[in-house]
């Protein structure tokens, strides 16, 4: 699964309550014909569900299912786990790539 529709599944999963597919895309910065592509994938997959929305049935709200849900909690770990290598490096190479990180983030 590509890294944006982890990232979709993470959104939708984390979300209190049902989220419209407009709002998905809003916070993932993108168009929304591509959100609604990216959840008819997760919805194929069995990650999430989708339903009209009874406050404005042009609308649809999305949901993860328990195994989106799982999925989702699997991505996070994984995506927040460092990998082995970057225990091993000196201190300097750390603080060497804290700095790179940190200018990459305020570019945004």
């Amino acid at each position: 699964m590509s890294f944006f529709r982890v990232k979709a599944l993470c959104h939708i999963a984390a979300a209190p309550v049902p989220m419209t597919l407009r709002d998905l895309a809003h916070d993932l910065v993108t168009d929304r014909p591509y959100a609604t592509l990216v959840v008819d994938d997760l919805v194929g997959r069995g990650l999430a569900e989708r339903a009209v929305n009874p406050g404005d049935r042009r609308s649809k709200l999305v949901t993860a299912t328990a195994a989106g849900r799982a999925a989702a909690r699997d991505a996070e770990r994984i995506l927040n786990t460092p990998p082995p290598a970057l225990y091993d490096l000196p201190p300097e190479d750390v603080a060497a790539l804290d700095r790179i990180a940190a200018r990459l983030a305020a570019a945004r």
